[in-house]
């Protein structure tokens, strides 16, 4: 009778030791499965950052290529409207100086208009 209660015994011992052994397992199994998904679920955000980080990168190459076509452009810009003003100077030096050719004419005209007046009167008299 004794023994066969601990036949019994270790017969149920092992029965619980088999299905805390498969319950173990199914535990591995389903963290596992939960360790998988938190790493896929994590990766797929970090992918996503990675492609966004990509298209900035990207971006940003491109708009410091834009800002020196910019700078360039705006270079050639104000080197033309300096011209153009140094143009404009030339402009307004060329008419002071056919203003003063006009003051200068109409001087010797008066003054030849006055001798000749002068000798036209001497020559009267």
């Amino acid at each position: 009778m004794l023994s066969r209660l601990l036949k019994e015994h270790q017969s149920k011992q092992n029965e619980r030791k088999e299905l805390q052994e498969g319950r173990r397992r199914e535990a591995i199994t389903a963290a596992t499965c939960l360790t998988e998904a938190l790493v896929d679920h994590l990766n797929v955000g970090v992918a996503k950052a990675y492609v966004n980080q990509r298209k900035l990168d990207h971006e940003v190459k491109t708009l410091q290529v834009q800002a020196g076509q910019f700078s360039k452009q705006t270079g050639q810009w104000i080197s033309m409207v300096e011209g153009f003003n140094q143009a404009l100077k030339e402009i307004g030096d060329v008419e002071n100086w056919a203003r003063s050719i006009e003051m200068d004419m109409r001087t010797i005209a008066t003054a030849l208009e006055y001798v000749h007046k002068g000798q036209l009167t001497s020559a009267s008299s």
